[in-house]
């Protein structure tokens, strides 16, 4: 009897869930995640900035809570009944916008692993990381609300993004003309991961426009 009552109150609840879909704040969801990968590159900066870096420990346990807050969004999107926009734009922002914050950490890992010292082009291509992942957040967080101010952000994210990657030739030109390969190798490697993590908010910035231009 008891069995029967339970079953019955599960195919309820399944029913309502069905008929009145919970809403979720998908937006907020995604900003929040923004917001917290520009602190992430924050953190990475001033690591940088220190005379004395020690393992970038704040850094990799700032990445795993980002981490796990986007496999809860990742969670509730694949169940959910309906999203604000493409439910595949919507994965496909929140999984670049987490590679931003993997390539920092990888960055200051390899660099404290190698001993790496921090040189101008580094320092430059950080700084164009965090302001254009500031833009990126500031573009998200309005994206749906104020589309010409989020075509405002996604314009300015992509003038640090060419930053990054003036500064990557830049760094690699001096590297070339080096007389100490094991030192160039080691930046070498550095500068790749800047790179790349420029190249997330590069697909990043692609794919909010992509979204911003469809709710216009």
């Amino acid at each position: 009897m008891k069995t029967e009552k339970k079953e019955k109150k599960t195919s309820k609840k399944r029913l309502r869930g069905i008929l009145f879909p919970r809403d979720y704040d998908f937006l907020g969801m995604l900003s929040e995640q923004a917001a917290q990968t520009l602190v992430g590159v924050e953190t990475f900066v001033e690591w940088l900035n220190t005379p004395d870096r020690s393992e970038p420990e704040p850094l990799a346990r700032l990445e795993q809570d980002v981490d796990e807050k986007r496999h809860e969004f990742e969670e509730i999107l694949t169940n959910a009944f309906s999203t604000p926009f493409d439910r595949q734009d919507m994965y496909s922002l929140s999984r670049r916008i987490d590679y931003i914050l993997n390539y920092s950490h990888e960055t200051a890992t390899e660099m404290f692993a190698f001993q790496v010292s921090p040189d101008r082009p580094i320092h430059e291509m950080a700084r164009a990381l965090l302001k254009g992942t500031g833009h990126l957040a500031g573009g998200v967080k309005v994206m749906q609300s104020d589309h010409r101010q989020a075509i405002t952000e996604i314009r300015e994210a992509r003038r640090a993004i060419e930053k990054i990657d003036e500064q990557y030739i830049c760094g690699m030109t001096e590297l070339l003309s080096s007389d100490d390969p094991m030192r160039a190798m080691g930046k070498r490697e550095i500068y790749h991961h800047l790179r790349d993590g420029g190249r997330a908010l590069r697909n990043s910035i692609d794919i909010l426009h992509k979204i911003v231009v469809g709710l216009i």
